[in-house]
């Protein structure tokens, strides 16, 4: 402990030996200037043991599970929707040819011929990117609308990782159902996050009926959307709404209702199974590829 020699007799502050101090901190005991002390319950404590006790201190948990995130509640649904942005200027604006690249696209006319998905899994990576491309304004004004009204309230009960799995697991699975059932996989182009955005729409019901809040908002708001989808399915992709909305809703239950003993083992297992079905999907759609 550094003391002053020349008369006071007060020892200095660990951190600015320059300065006497006649407090101590409450926990390690060190002199602590005025600057340097922070209030406690009892007493003053220095930086580093408040910094100390709070790396320590158990992180707070959301109601399902998830790490209770401190500052922007939303701050993963605004990355998703730069993201978006960002992808929909580079293939809008600056270069077409990467809708081609991202998107999810197959064709195999003739036994081998192929492209895109139909290739095999290397080019499985446009279940992913395929979510981020968008043909035109009025599509990704929509979508990013949507992922604005329903990801803020589903992240921060969720927490940012469990909302990420939701988000991508969703639009996976809806995009392998698409892959599937389209009329011959080996004609199929399609791209948008409507796969996911109906997943987070599945995942807002289950939330409503866990917390009993009244369904009838989301009921219509699915009805509205379901409507549209099928009135206009020459020109949206049904397959992958309905895809991302089942399998949003089944992760969701897994979320919300798995119990506090087992949470993380019943969520992590629904997840994986709702993923291995969308591989399942996909296996079965090059399947039915001629060849």
């Amino acid at each position: 402990m550094p003391v002053d020699s020349q008369g006071s007799g007060l020892p200095r502050c660990h951190r600015h030996p320059e300065r006497e101090t006649g407090v101590s901190c409450a926990r390690c005991g060190r002199p602590v200037c005025p600057e340097c002390m922070v209030s406690a319950s009892v007493g003053f404590q220095c930086p580093d043991c408040v910094r100390g006790a709070a790396e320590q201190a158990p992180r707070q948990r959301t109601s399902f599970g998830g790490v209770l995130a401190l500052g922007d509640g939303a701050l993963v649904t605004k990355v998703l929707i730069g993201l978006n942005l960002l992808v929909f200027l580079l293939t809008e604006y600056v270069s077409r040819d990467w809708q081609v690249k991202l998107g999810l696209v197959s064709w195999a006319p003739l036994p081998g011929l192929r492209y895109g998905m139909a290739e095999g899994p290397q080019e499985w990576y446009r279940l992913v990117t395929a979510m981020f491309v968008h043909g035109g304004l009025l599509h990704i004004a929509t979508n990013m609308f949507s992922l604005w009204v329903l990801g803020p309230q589903l992240e921060r009960v969720l927490g940012r990782v469990r909302f990420v799995v939701l988000y991508l697991v969703s639009g996976i699975v809806g995009n392998a159902l698409s892959f599937l059932l389209t009329a011959g996989p080996h004609q199929l182009f399609t791209v948008g996050a409507s796969g996911a955005i109906f997943g987070l729409l599945g995942a807002t019901a289950v939330l409503f009926r866990v917390r009993r809040v009244p369904m009838q908002p989301v009921i219509a708001l699915l009805v509205v959307n379901l409507v549209i989808t099928f009135s206009l399915k020459s020109m949206i992709d049904w397959r992958a709404h309905i895809g991302g909305l089942v399998a949003g809703a089944v992760i969701a239950a897994g979320m919300m209702y798995a119990p506090r003993a087992h949470r993380n083992l019943v969520q992590g297992l629904t997840t994986v199974a709702v993923l291995a079905v969308g591989l399942a999907l996909v296996l079965l759609g090059m399947a039915r590829l001629p060849g």
